[in-house]
């Protein structure tokens, strides 16, 4: 091979490895940050296997995969078999087109319309919820089965039709002939139909999203859900390891693979050919030689209904137990939005499971899930297909979801610690009643900067993310309702005004400073703020704690609330498709009681409308002065500022609207 052959594979292998080898290597780094190294640590492993929620989540992903790909296999290969056997070379023609279909169908499409096959299907039979095990199960294997056909049928199609015809005139059944003949012959093709099968479901996002139900989360979707903040190390951790097991497995297959060569491999298959034909022969003999026995037939017919009543029974079984089976609490919740247990943090909803059954005598489970934004939120409740008792939506989203009848009034008589709830956290417009929710959390948009990079003389107003002196080292929001928020207030514009010249107005802005912008980021910011790789950024106050306390050696991170800005509260409610109102009133309780209100306000950083919280020493101390002059600044009156600074949600047409100006901008 030529040099410049050599140099061009080995940039191919860079390119294709290199991301590998930075999550391995920052698997190992003491601090969070994936772009300085701080020190070698095996912290994230620990705090890994510490999580049992995610390691839950693998496990649910190995149970879908490995039952998937099971019955996808063994589906699939019935299904080649019998597409072999057509004689007519249109009709095998038409299936082989049917067949690729789902392959090259996007997998929102199938994701989605399956959601919808599904939620149909649970209405016709009068199911509260259509989305659970056996819908993510199914889902798995109808995109795997194709994959599997395409595998075995060219096996099929190689293999010496003579064989199974040999192996019958010597007195084999069909059967026998198909399992001690056809099936070592096309061992290799079934083999890779369920590591294809089981590869794909192990990865696969956008199907199970669409398709799974409340309690039952895979490793792609919580890894997704992590996007209210950056994924954390230990996820690095858990790819590492995912990728040596893999690693390992090749290495295995391929020194098994060595130990043969070809010629070996094809004079051995052939002995073993032959040594099958011969048993077959002396069975075929023996049997002419036995008394009367069953025929296969009858064999199938009592192992099929052997089958069927170990299934019956099982199904009974499950019925008859699903009595004692604990009480169950679905809550819908941001992705990083409560104290889970890691770095020494309490684990809330294991905390509630235990002082329920302490203080009520009668056990539970929480399923807790999770969601990335509060439209992701309402299309999984308006579709039907899920049932949630608590859920955690933003403002805006509050009012649509009370305006389309989605939410149930509370009964505050169950939620005592409301009272520890302020005055400046009731009445706002999304709930001007205090009939449907509890607040949770609240926080506001302001702008992180480098000082180490941005003259103090330039900061203070939203006019720093428009500083031509700092171009190129801007990240602006990517995401519509806050990129243009950013350039209404400083403006002076309403963000909520319906007048369609003010948002044109606002689009010219965007476009007078989109030469300015580095790039337009959501969760991308962490790593760019934290290695100073951008100087300049508007983001939620909250979240800036989360970069300070990552950020490089060379970077000083510093936070500023420019005037207006958007308010926002993330409050609890309960959703009109709960199932168990009462038990989800006393959760909503159990989160204002000091000890979990504090542990979730800490690990989440944002503000909190709690005075056990606001009040307790310890948090104030444990806060330190400087964020807790940025989480709670001197506003006044929060309501006033909040109600008339808050997004507002938009009727259909100014979404529409909206999102024409966005592709606007982002096309140019």
């Amino acid at each position: 091979m030529k040099l410049s052959g050599k140099i061009y594979t080995a940039l191919i292998f860079i390119f294709l490895f290199a991301p590998i080898a930075i999550l391995l290597v920052f698997s190992f780094n003491e601090a969070r940050s994936l772009s300085v190294f701080s020190g070698f640590s095996l912290k994230w492993y620990g705090e890994l296997f510490r999580d049992s929620d995610t390691l839950k989540s693998v496990q649910n992903t190995l149970i879908v995969a490995v039952c998937a790909s099971v019955i996808a296999t063994a589906m699939g290969t019935a299904a080649a078999v019998g597409i072999d056997k057509l004689r007519s070379r249109y009709i095998r023609t038409a299936l082989d087109t049917v067949t690729n279909i789902p392959m090259i169908n996007p997998d929102i499409i199938t994701g989605i319309s399956m959601m919808l096959m599904f939620v149909f299907v649970g209405r016709l039979f009068g199911a509260a919820t259509s989305l659970n095990f056996a819908t993510i199960l199914i889902a798995h294997i109808t995109f795997c089965l194709p994959y599997v056909i395409l595998q075995v049928l060219p096996k099929l199609q190689q293999m010496d039709k003579a064989l199974p015809e040999a192996a019958m005139d010597l007195g084999c059944t069909p059967m026998r002939a198909f399992l001690k003949v056809e099936v070592p012959e096309i061992m290799p093709g079934i083999i890779t139909g369920f590591i294809m099968s089981f590869t794909l479901s192990l990865d696969d996002f956008v199907i199970s999203y669409f398709t799974t139900g409340t309690g039952f989360q895979t490793l792609p979707i919580r890894i997704y859900n992590m996007t209210k903040k950056t994924v954390t190390p230990k996820m690095y951790a858990l790819a590492t390891i995912i990728f040596f097991v893999i690693l390992a497995l090749m290495l295995l297959s391929n020194l098994a693979d060595n130990d043969d060569s070809r010629q070996l491999r094809a004079m051995r298959k052939a002995k073993r050919a032959a040594r099958r034909a011969e048993r077959a022969a002396e069975r075929a003999a023996r049997l002419q030689k036995a008394p009367p026995a069953l025929s296969a037939r009858k064999k199938t017919v009592i192992a099929v209904s052997a089958g069927a009543v170990a299934v019956i029974a099982a199904i009974v079984m499950i019925i008859a137990s699903s009595d004692n089976q604990p009480r169950v609490l679905n809550v819908y919740n941001w992705g990083e939005y409560i104290s889970d247990g890691s770095e020494g943090s309490m684990d809330v909803i294991k905390e509630f499971e235990k002082w329920y059954r302490a203080e009520y005598g009668e056990k539970i489970k929480v399923n807790y899930s999770t969601f990335a934004s509060n439209e992701d939120m309402y299309a999984k409740l308006a579709s039907g297909a899920v049932s949630y008792d608590v859920i955690v939506p933003s403002d805006y989203m509050i009012a649509r979801l009370v305006d389309e009848g989605m939410l149930l009034p509370l009964n505050y008589d169950n939620i005592p610690n409301y009272q520890y709830i302020g005055e400046d956290f009731r009445g706002l417009f999304y709930d001007p009643d205090n009939l449907y929710t509890v607040p949770y959390t609240y926080n506001f948009v302001g702008i992180i900067y480098d000082a180490n990079v941005v003259d103090e003389a330039d900061t203070g107003t939203w006019d720093l993310m428009w500083n031509p002196k700092y171009a190129r080292q801007i990240l602006q929001f990517n995401n519509s309702r806050d990129a243009f928020g950013t350039a209404m207030y400083r403006a002076g514009i309403s963000v909520n005004d319906p007048d369609y010249a003010v948002w044109d107005a606002a689009l010219e802005s965007l476009l007078e400073q989109r030469p300015l912008v580095k790039s337009y980021v959501m969760d991308e910011i962490y790593n760019m703020m934290e290695s100073g790789e951008a100087a300049i950024a508007a983001y939620y106050a909250g979240d800036y704690f989360t970069m300070a306390d990552a950020q490089a050696d060379n970077v000083d991170l510093q936070f500023y609330c420019p005037e207006p800005t958007n308010y926002f509260v993330d409050a609890m409610c309960i959703p009109a498709c709960c199932e168990d109102k009462e038990l989800a009133e006393i959760f909503i309780n159990y989160m204002l009681s000091e000890e979990p209100a504090i542990a979730n306000a800490e690990y989440i950083c944002y503000a909190c409308p709690n005075s056990l919280v606001t009040e307790n020493e310890e948090y104030l101390e444990d806060m330190g002065e400087e964020a807790l002059a940025i989480l709670y600044p001197d506003l006044g009156s929060f309501a006033e500022l909040f109600n008339e600074y808050a997004y507002r949600n938009l009727d259909t047409e100014h979404l529409d609207y909206l999102n024409t100006l966005w592709e606007t901008l982002k096309i140019n």
